[in-house]
């Protein structure tokens, strides 16, 4: 339908807000309006792990085993493809759950490339998140209670009210948080906490968790108490230092295994941020373009034109994605990290790896995290499932920084050997971004 000058400036107008939401400054959107086209979240139909498990037990292709005094938690994983080893045990009370956790009985977490799983002693549910490649993170609740047909409830909002915020890039996301823990879990609030990632130093990791493992002569925030009300700070972070075992401090028979890993840990405080701007690349991209063809309609444009600031805003989301990627601004390491349940091995195995045997998934551990600076996530399915402008961009700064052509401050970390390795790597293990690099030498 052709609409007359007059309608076409009033639906312009109406419509402005649009335009300038997308030039506003980062800080001033943070929080994504998801809930509407074309994103949809909370009305969207989801093709995560879990909601495939779902679909496999209401089939009857499978069952979940239920084992007193630890519920479904065991077959969960199982069925998830979730791995034991990588159990982590937080005591701080920063879950809905919160009454039943305390230092003596700890919250475990267990996690996969694309699977959260959260489990309370005596809790009422298991609480599990699945990274869904379109919507991003996706909440479920299960009850731990022995019925026929086990039933995965998705929450359609409360966890929002913490999953969804400048914290997470204003998309549904994780948040791994260090805290000043009292003696009975409570986060001391008003001496402020920590939000942590892989730019993270040691010193403020981990409040409010057990970690085993060692670390020389560096200090974290784990397996200490605040007992000072006013100076919570004061932790004693040399009673928490290079804890190999748990026994004393938990009832340690009560968990899968006796172990809240410190590599673990680490691999989980990059794995939650990179999904969030994974996430946040694909909202910024769809409702860029969604808009924009709107407007386009209204302004009688070509059906694909976005405007500048459009563009900008998906550059800028591609560009934290890249850097992120890369590990820019990664926490040094002064000391070898070493795990205690075995989770470092079994995550390095997982592959895929080139023609010389290496891996992206190789861990350094005495530096910095990863043996190659390039995330593993660059194989997940919702990395596979961006936008095709997005992974454009991305596959084309990889190889000017890959390269050696982009020579900027932020990349300096990489090294020539780092950036021919992680180069090699790719070419031989991501089909889409090798085809895309021969096309681009190609046409040089």
């Amino acid at each position: 339908m052709k609409l007359n000058r007059s309608t076409r400036r009033s639906i312009a107008c109406a419509l402005l807000i649009v335009a300038l939401a997308a030039a506003a400054p980062p800080a001033a959107r943070a929080q994504l309006d998801f809930d509407r086209a074309p994103i949809n979240y909370a009305s969207a139909v989801t093709d995560d792990r879990v909601a495939r498990l779902q679909k496999r037990l209401d089939a009857g292709e499978v069952r979940l085993e239920y084992e007193e005094g630890r519920g479904y938690l065991r077959s969960v994983l199982r069925e998830l493809g979730v791995p034991v080893s990588s159990q982590m045990l937080v005591f701080s009370k920063t879950s809905f759950q919160l009454r039943r956790i305390s230092p003596r009985a700890p919250r475990a977490l267990y996690f996969s490339d694309d699977v959260y799983v959260g489990w309370v002693q005596n809790g009422d549910v298991m609480e599990v998140t699945a990274v869904d490649p379109e919507q991003g993170a996706v909440f479920y609740t299960l009850q731990q209670e022995d019925v026929e047909q086990p039933k995965f409830v998705r929450d359609r909002g409360n966890c929002l009210s913490c999953h969804a915020s400048a914290r997470t890039q204003g998309v549904p996301g994780h948040v791994v948080r260090s805290v000043y823990p009292a003696a009975d879990g409570q986060p001391h609030f008003g001496s402020g906490t920590f939000n942590t990632d892989q730019s993270s130093p040691l010193k403020e990791r981990w409040g409010g968790w057990y970690v085993t493992g060692t670390h020389g002569e560096q200090r974290h925030m784990g397996n200490a108490i605040s007992h000072d009300r006013d100076r919570p700070e004061l932790l004693d972070m040399e009673r928490g230092a290079n804890l190999t075992e748990l026994t004393g401090r938990i009832r340690t028979k009560a968990y899968l295994t006796p172990h809240s890993d410190i590599v673990a840990l680490m691999v989980l405080e990059h794995q939650t941020t990179m999904h969030n701007l994974i996430t946040r690349a694909n909202y910024e991209t769809r409702i860029v373009n969604h808009d924009a063809r709107i407007m386009n309609r209204v302004l009688e444009r070509p059906e694909d034109f976005v405007s500048e600031a459009g563009q900008r805003r998906i550059r800028t989301a591609c560009e934290k994605l890249l850097e992120y990627l890369l590990f820019v601004d990664e926490a040094e390491l002064t000391d070898p990290i070493e795990g205690t349940s075995g989770f470092a091995a079994e995550f390095e195995s997982l592959g895929p790896r080139d023609a010389k045997g290496r891996s992206l998934r190789e861990l350094d551990l005495s530096r910095r995290m990863m043996k190659y600076p390039c995330s593993y996530l660059i194989y997940s399915e919702a990395f596979n499932k961006l936008p095709e402008v997005v992974k454009t961009h991305l596959y084309d700064r990889l190889w000017e920084v890959l390269q050696g052509e982009d020579t900027s401050e932020e990349f300096a970390h990489l090294s020539p050997g780092d950036r021919r390795a992680i180069s090699e790597i790719l070419r031989d293990t991501k089909p889409d971004l090798a085809a895309h690099w021969q096309r681009r030498s190609a046409q040089r």
